[in-house]
């Protein structure tokens, strides 16, 4: 099975800046910044047209929305919006705001391939929990749309950058600034379709798993990076479009695939960020109390967490614990702690941001440790996905952009 194939990817025609807007999930709490963007794009056409802001969701109806976003996409494929690039693969440099390049490749993954619950020995996995009760609107979504275009990424962890070194760049097919401080991105068709699919596939052979992981056992192939409910929406919607294909359909149709960029683990502009977690509301000497006590259970050499109340910061080192076991075991307690005292939990970016917060009146806090980008393949092949919010890739205006389509009808 070739799991990361060329694609027929569909690009606009006209102006790109305005084209191209950032991920829906992301600037929820600034109703501001879409606003800006729905000044910026005006009555040009906009990957903007084709989404629902989440930052929206409380002042739009998504079922109006819904059809209005499936009737501007036909609208766009009627009247010559796109430019075709049949059976290829986009080889991108994004330029981050801090002058970082992020490089990626843009092609179709194969969704047989994937599967997001817990014990799964899938060559494509999810990295964090899967919420499932999100899936079925998104998968109503993705059933009546014709178009798809992505912000999925999805990580290889290629050390000796076996894919990339197979690229060869060939026409440039987008150059462009990015609007709101998304930095800049260049997109060239790669020459070479066979030698970089054969590459990709060298990343799930026996010899390269036991060389990187000491096993090839329950070894991960590509991780989910963004957008995992996304691609979660489209493996459920395949598994509905398969059951009324015979056999000899199911390998073609466009529906078993779904448009994501790939990208090196282990690329530079890479970056985990933590993501901490505020107690509001709460006994910060009691919650200090009983967070010593259960963490001690698990003290040792090894990673570290500081427990913050407004009396000071004390720190615990923490043994024999994967990251993800160890980010589990912080949101096991929390949650257990609200349950039985009251309160409730907030996820903060930024170590100043999280101690300035759990020391207020009335809060508490848990700092948690950078996770190493070498950590996230192992951990999830030993002890599963990530709880939710374990970690962040970059900052917002880093994340994915719409831009690239594909067909899925």
């Amino acid at each position: 099975m070739i799991i990361f194939k060329p694609a027929d990817i569909l690009l606009p025609i006209g102006d790109m800046h305005r084209w191209s807007v950032v991920a829906c999930d992301q600037f929820t709490s600034e109703p501001e910044y879409w606003q800006q963007v729905r000044a910026i794009v005006g009555d040009a056409p906009s990957t903007l047209n084709m989404i629902l802001p989440e930052a929206e969701l409380s002042t739009k109806d998504p079922e109006t929305e819904s059809v209005k976003i499936n009737t501007t996409m036909q609208r766009y494929l009627n009247t010559g919006v796109f430019k075709a690039y049949p059976d290829s693969y986009i080889y991108l440099e994004r330029t981050l705001k801090n002058g970082a390049v992020r490089r990626g490749i843009v092609g179709m993954f194969d969704l047989e391939a994937y599967e997001w619950a817990e014990g799964t020995h899938s060559p494509i996995r999810a990295t964090e929990h899967t919420v499932e009760d999100r899936l079925p609107p998104r998968v109503k979504i993705r059933r009546n749309a014709p178009l798809e275009m992505p912000h999925i990424m999805i990580f290889m962890d290629d050390p000796d950058n076996i894919v990339f070194s197979s690229v060869t760049k060939g026409e440039r097919v987008y150059d462009f600034e990015l609007m709101q401080d998304g930095g800049s991105i260049v997109g060239w068709l790669v020459k070479d379709n066979d030698k970089l699919a054969r590459a990709a596939e060298k990343l799930g052979e026996e010899d390269v798993l036991r060389r990187k992981y000491a096993t090839a056992d329950n070894a991960i192939v590509f991780a989910m990076g963004d957008g995992n409910h996304s691609l979660a929406a489209a493996k459920l919607h395949w598994e509905e479009v398969k059951k009324t294909l015979p056999e000899a359909e199911r390998e073609s149709a466009p529906a078993r695939y779904a448009l994501a960029e790939l990208v090196n683990i282990h690329d530079a502009a890479i970056s985990f960020e933590p993501i901490h977690k505020v107690i509001f509301d709460t006994d910060p000497v009691d919650f200090f109390a009983e967070a010593k006590a259960f963490f001690t259970e698990n003290e040792g050499e090894g990673r570290s967490i500081d427990l913050v109340t407004g009396e000071g910061i004390e720190r615990f080192n923490i043994s024999g614990l994967t990251i993800g076991q160890l980010i589990g075991r912080c949101e096991d307690f929390c949650k257990a702690y609200t349950e039985r005292h009251g309160g409730y939990i907030d996820y903060i970016h930024g170590d100043c941001e999280c101690v300035e917060m759990a020391q207020r009146f009335g809060c508490a806090g848990i700092l948690l440790p950078r996770m190493e980008k070498s950590e996230l393949f192992g951990s999830v092949m030993k002890s599963g996905p990530f709880p939710k919010k374990s970690f962040s890739i970059g900052h917002g205006n880093d994340k994915r952009y719409y831009l690239e389509c594909r067909k899925i009808q």
